[in-house]
This record gives C-alpha cells, sequence and structure tokens, in this order.
C-alpha cells in the first residue's frame, strides 16, 4: 500500500501523511523487512506515520462493527460476489432498522485525561 502510496497516486507529493492504528507492523522499519534497503529509504522519506490513540480509535468501532458482520453474515458458504452482495446488503438493512447501537465508553473527558499532551493547556 506504501509503494502504491507514494510510486503510483502520489509521486509528485513531497510527504504523504499516514493516519494509522498502533498495530506493530505499521511503523517505517517494516518498510525494510518489505523491499530493499534503497527502496525502502526512499519510501520512508516521504511518508510521515501519525497513530490514533491506543483505545480511543474510532478504527475500534469499524473492527467491532465488521467482526460483528462476519459472526452475523459471513459465517456461511457464499457462492459467489453477488450472493455475497445480496447477503451484505440484507444484514446491513436489519442492523439499521434495529437502529443497532454501539456502547463506546471513551468520552471526551476521557480523551483530555489520557491525551492531555494533544490539548492546549488554557
Amino acid at each position: 500500500m506504501v509503494r502504491e502510496l507514494v510510486e503510483v497516486h502520489y509521486p509528485e507529493a513531497e510527504r504523504i501523511v499516514l493516519v494509522l492504528d498502533n498495530l506493530n507492523t505499521h511503523t517505517l522499519g517494516a518498510l525494510y523487512e518489505a523491499f530493499p534497503p534503497e527502496q525502502a529509504r526512499r519510501l520512508a522519506a516521504k511518508v510521515e506515520i501519525h497513530y490514533t490513540p491506543k483505545h480511543g480509535s474510532w478504527l475500534n468501532m469499524a473492527e467491532i462493527e465488521l467482526s460483528v458482520l462476519a459472526r452475523q453474515c459471513l459465517n456461511q458458504r457464499l457462492p459467489d460476489a453477488d450472493a455475497l452482495r445480496r447477503e451484505t446488503d440484507a444484514w446491513t438493512a436489519d442492523r439499521n432498522a434495529r437502529a443497532s447501537e454501539m456502547e463506546w465508553r471513551f468520552t471526551t473527558a476521557d480523551a483530555r485525561i489520557k491525551l492531555k499532551h494533544l490539548y492546549p493547556s488554557l
């Protein structure tokens, strides 16, 4: 993905900012494991990584929702892409009709404590 961003989609960009979750593989060092040193160095020079907060990321909510989808809808064999589309569309319609909610416990107050270094002091 990084190589494609740097070399295909934005080859003229001076810097590409990536917002990533705190997965241990989401480092510039991973480029050196995937590419020859010269290419990894060239890619790393154009990339700037910003990490989402641990335990406070919107990505956590997306991952939870995808897990529910996998358990409730994708836990079966589907013969083709059309069947997959029908199943996921039906699941989505049902989930939306039920107004399914997620109880997210990371509040703004929690964020101000945990991420105080990101908030200005007034």
